[in-house]
């Protein structure tokens, strides 16, 4: 039963890249969650801490919602924030769509891009206007708008 559980959790983990990718840091985004009629709106901060990558999404009141880094291949909690996989999906989601193009191979084996689309198959599919304004779809049904943010109000 023990393994059952431990293998089932090894599946449902977020594909991380091979290595970590060239990313534009720091970087902060808009993120509107669209679901149905419903619309969440987030501000992420990603920046380079050290080797790791730290990921800070709060509300647009400025409460914290989620923290993580990246390290090693590995997300670790950052504060004392619960545990949260869907930001933990929704970050791990985000570094596959700003990967750039030329490392998203070597990075995401089974991974595709087409002109303004790409996808990692059964998981998410990104359709970009530009590099950072793009929307995200992820297998469970969610989808998010990503926009670059400019310091105006979104």
């Amino acid at each position: 039963m023990a393994c059952a559980l431990l293998l089932s959790a090894c599946a449902g983990r977020a594909p991380l890249p091979e290595k970590a990718p060239t990313l534009p840091l720091p970087s902060q985004l808009h993120i509107q969650r669209l679901q149905a009629d419903q619309r969440q709106d987030w501000v992420l901060v990603i920046q380079q801490e050290g080797p790791g990558i730290r990921w800070s999404m709060m509300d647009l009141l400025g409460i914290p919602q989620a923290r993580q880094i990246l390290l090693d291949k590995h997300w670790q909690a950052d504060g004392l924030l619960p545990p949260n996989s869907e930001a933990r999906e929704l970050f791990a989601a985000l570094l596959f769509a700003l990967t750039p193009k030329e490392e998203l191979s070597a990075n995401y084996p089974t991974a595709w891009q087409h002109g303004l689309q790409r996808s990692l198959p059964d998981r998410w599919d990104v359709q970009y206007q530009q590099l950072q304004n793009f929307k995200l779809k992820l297998a469970n049904g969610l989808s998010y708008q990503i926009t670059p943010l400019s310091g105006e109000t979104p």
